[in-house]
């Protein structure tokens, strides 16, 4: 399967997103892994998670576009970063879906996931209630998702543990549409960042994207 869908931020920075219709062997026999990669691969369960793996390197070597082997590990913090290539990365992925935004001026955050019903039972959790405010009815179930798909890239962008999506990202009010912006802010202790997120729904998926500093 080719890239399913590609939107380019600037001239730097894009993403991607790949429908994973491949088996495993097939994704992996499109990859170079070092012997680490090659064990760590064959400790997953032949599932999701194994093709999530494997669909997101594929994806990362296409929009590299290169053939080499392409060393790409992940720091303390959990956030995967290139060692020898100078891009900043993000990765993630949801039921059929990869999704990689690379930039090489920015750090930058990327989150998919398919929509579903259940997101309504656990917003209090990661919104604040002037947040659940803005909230339109008519559309709630989107609208919950680009919030959750914006924190969650904001999350990644910042690339730092201990952030709550409740206490520490804040999102100002917005309409939902089925692409747009909105703003937010990153707070704790002397941090204070803010962002200008993109969206987008693709089909029965909320993708959220971010592009931090340099």
């Amino acid at each position: 399967m080719a890239i399913a869908y590609r939107q380019r931020i600037d001239d730097d920075t894009e993403f991607a997103l790949w429908k994973i219709e491949e088996e495993a062997n097939d994704l992996y026999n499109q990859l170079q892994l070092n012997e680490n990669e090659k064990a760590y691969v064959e400790k997953l369960s032949n599932g999701k998670r194994h093709l999530h793996w494997l669909g997101t390197r594929v994806l990362l070597r296409k929009m590299l576009r290169t053939d080499e082997y392409i060393d790409c590990k992940v720091d303390n913090h959990g956030k995967p970063y290139l060692v020898n290539l100078p891009y900043h990365i993000s990765l993630s992925h949801s039921f059929e879906y990869a999704a990689v935004m690379i930039s090489k001026t920015h750090k930058v955050g990327i989150d998919i996931e398919q929509i579903k019903q259940k997101v309504e039972r656990i917003a209090s959790k990661f919104m604040r209630p002037e947040e659940l405010a803005f909230i339109n009815n008519r559309q709630k179930i989107e609208h919950l998702y680009v919030c959750w798909c914006a924190k969650e890239a904001i999350y990644k962008c910042n690339g730092e543990k201990e952030v709550s999506f409740a206490d520490n990202i804040f999102l100002s009010p917005f309409n939902f549409e089925h692409h747009g912006i909105l703003n937010a802010n990153l707070h704790k202790n002397d941090v204070n960042l803010n962002y200008t997120v993109g969206y987008l729904q693709y089909q029965d998926y909320m993708i959220g994207y971010v592009k931090g500093d340099m």
